[in-house]
C-alpha cells in the first residue's frame, strides 16, 4: 500500500498573531490549487489543438524505454502555438544526485520511493504550470499491471483531467533505440524485452494508442495532436 503523502503547514500562528490564514501550498508567488480537473480545450477547425484560444490542457504520455515518449513529447511542445511544458519524470528522478537510485540497479523499495517522489513533484509543477495558463506534456512509462505505481497516482496528483496517451511502437524499433542510449538510460535487452511486453497489456484498455514504429517524430507528435482533439469529444476511461 502506497503511503499517505505528507503534508507539512507553513507559517504556524505566532502568540498573539490572531487567526491564521487557510493553509497553500504556493510557487513563488502564485498559490498551487489542489488537484482538480483539468481543462480539456476544444479543437480547431482543423482538428489540432495547436493554437492557444481554449485555455491549458494536460497530457501524459506514456511508453516503453525505447518508444520515443521523451523526444516526441518534447516536440510536440516546442511546436503548439500556446504555452506548453515538458516534463519527463526520468529527469526529475535525476535530480537526485547522491544516492540516486539507478534503473540499472534493478527495482526495488529504495528506487519505487524515489519514482513516488519524482511523480509527485511532477504534478506539483504541473498543477502550476496549468494553474498559470500553460499547458503541458509529462513522459512516463507507466505499467497497465501495477496499480501502486500507475495511472491512478498521476490522476492524484495532477488531476481527474489529465489525458493519457500510448506510444507502442515495435519491439525490434525500442531495441533499436535503446542500444543508442548511454549513461543509465540504457538498459539490457532482456530488461527492455521485458517491458516492451508489459506495454502491450494497454491494448484493450481504453486508452489511445500510437504505434510510431514507421512515424518520424513530426509526424509522431501530429499523431499525437488529433488523438487529443479527438479525446475531447469521448476521453478515455481509466
Amino acid at each position: 500500500m502506497e503511503p499517505a503523502d505528507m503534508q507539512h503547514a507553513v507559517g504556524a500562528p505566532q502568540p498573539g498573531g490572531g487567526a491564521t490564514p487557510p493553509a497553500v501550498s504556493v510557487t513563488g508567488h502564485f498559490p498551487l490549487p489542489p488537484a482538480a480537473p483539468v481543462q480539456v480545450p476544444a479543437p480547431e477547425g482543423n482538428g489540432s489543438l495547436s493554437g492557444g484560444a481554449h485555455g491549458p490542457v494536460a497530457v501524459l504520455l506514456i511508453g516503453a524505454a525505447g518508444a520515443g515518449k521523451t523526444t516526441i513529447a518534447r516536440h510536440w511542445a516546442d511546436t503548439r502555438g500556446a504555452p506548453t511544458a515538458h516534463i519527463s519524470l526520468d529527469d526529475v528522478r535525476e535530480w537526485v544526485r547522491a544516492g540516486f537510485a539507478d534503473p540499472q540497479a534493478g527495482w526495488n523499495e529504495h528506487s519505487e520511493a524515489q519514482y513516488r517522489l519524482a511523480r509527485r513533484t511532477c504534478g506539483f509543477a504541473a498543477r502550476n504550470f496549468l494553474a498559470n495558463g500553460v499547458s503541458c506534456i509529462i513522459d512516463d512509462a507507466v505499467f497497465p499491471d501495477r496499480p501502486a505505481v500507475g495511472l491512478g497516482g498521476w490522476k492524484r496528483h495532477v488531476g481527474p483531467g489529465l489525458l493519457p496517451v500510448v506510444l507502442l511502437p515495435g519491439l525490434d524499433i525500442v531495441l533499436t533505440r535503446n542500444a543508442e542510449r548511454t549513461g543509465n538510460r540504457r538498459l539490457s535487452d532482456e530488461e527492455v524485452a521485458r517491458i516492451h511486453g508489459r506495454m502491450a497489456g494497454w491494448y484493450g484498455s481504453g486508452l489511445p494508442i500510437i504505434d510510431n514504429s514507421h512515424l518520424d517524430v513530426a509526424s509522431a507528435a501530429a499523431a499525437l495532436d488529433r488523438v487529443v482533439a479527438r479525446s475531447i469529444q469521448g476521453p478515455p476511461v481509466w
